[in-house]
């Protein structure tokens, strides 16, 4: 299919405002049920999804239950070849789970951020600090277009499947930018559009909410993490990615208009 550029157009698209609150109010009542989002109470179902999404056996182990809420596109951990003592900040945290697998890696010299927006997410995610003994990691209620960390304190930005949420991508990425050190690396798990949606799903609040109609082509995200000033931009779409999102929606199968990729900048030294 033909890959959509900056010039297509849709008939209706929701306001920014209406946009922030079907993503927290989708996420609210995901952190307030007790089970998985994507799998309900299949146990082995949930452990595929995981698996599918690029986590390792161990990696699943290593957390404890009630932070994986089966929520992301892929495994930004994997790609962001985190080092013992760095600072990272993860974007759109949830329950916690990639944050707490990034704890393990920078080790109690290091120390992790996780953001949301969702009131009842940041409060899933802080019982889970205690649940997985995670003294280097925590949580703040913010978001991600309006970071609250300092300037120049985080040397690993990672994100699963949350940057495509926002109304205004290109802010999150100026964001991004300003709370990374100089040589500072951004590292994420999102989707991308890859043939333009139908009119009708630019305006499904549930769509919005639910990683699809907020997906950007690939030459757009290039774009604004340039205009950032980010460099050594790097994006891979994952073909095989196409197994669990068709999944996302019972009416259509949207892997035909969306695919999960991986997305890694530098912020020059």
């Amino acid at each position: 299919m033909r890959e959509p550029s900056p010039s297509d157009s849709v008939t209706e698209r929701l306001a920014p405002d209406e946009q922030r609150r079907a993503v927290r109010q989708r996420y609210a009542r995901i952190a307030s049920e007790s089970s998985s989002c994507c799998s309900g109470s299949d146990t082995t179902a949930e452990e595929d999804l995981t698996q599918q999404l690029g986590y390792s056996e161990d990696e699943e182990a290593a957390v404890a239950d009630g932070a994986n809420l089966g929520l992301g596109c892929g495994n930004p951990n994997g790609i962001a070849s985190l080092q013992p003592g760095e600072t990272v900040l993860d974007l759109g945290s949830g329950a916690g789970f990639d944050c707490f697998l990034a704890a393990h890696e920078v080790e109690e010299t290091g120390h992790v951020i996780g953001v949301d927006m969702t009131p009842e997410m940041v409060e899933k995610a802080r019982d889970n600090v205690t649940k997985n003994d995670a003294n280097n990691v925590e949580f703040r209620l913010g978001e991600i277009e309006h970071l609250p960390v300092a300037d120049g304190t985080v040397d690993v930005i990672i994100s699963n499947c949350v940057v495509n949420l926002s109304p205004d991508k290109q802010q999150v990425f100026h964001e991004g930018y300003r709370a990374l050190r100089a040589g500072g690396r951004l590292a994420i798990s999102d989707v991308v559009l890859t043939a333009e949606l139908p009119d009708d799903v630019h305006a499904d609040p549930e769509s919005v909410a639910s990683c699809i109609a907020g997906a950007s082509p690939i030459p757009d995200v290039k774009r604004m993490l340039s205009n950032a000033g980010f460099e050594a931009i790097r994006i891979e779409s994952d073909e095989g990615s196409e197994e669990f999102i068709r999944e996302w929606d019972a009416e259509r199968d949207v892997s035909e208009y969306v695919v999960s990729a991986t997305i890694e900048a530098v912020k020059p030294t």
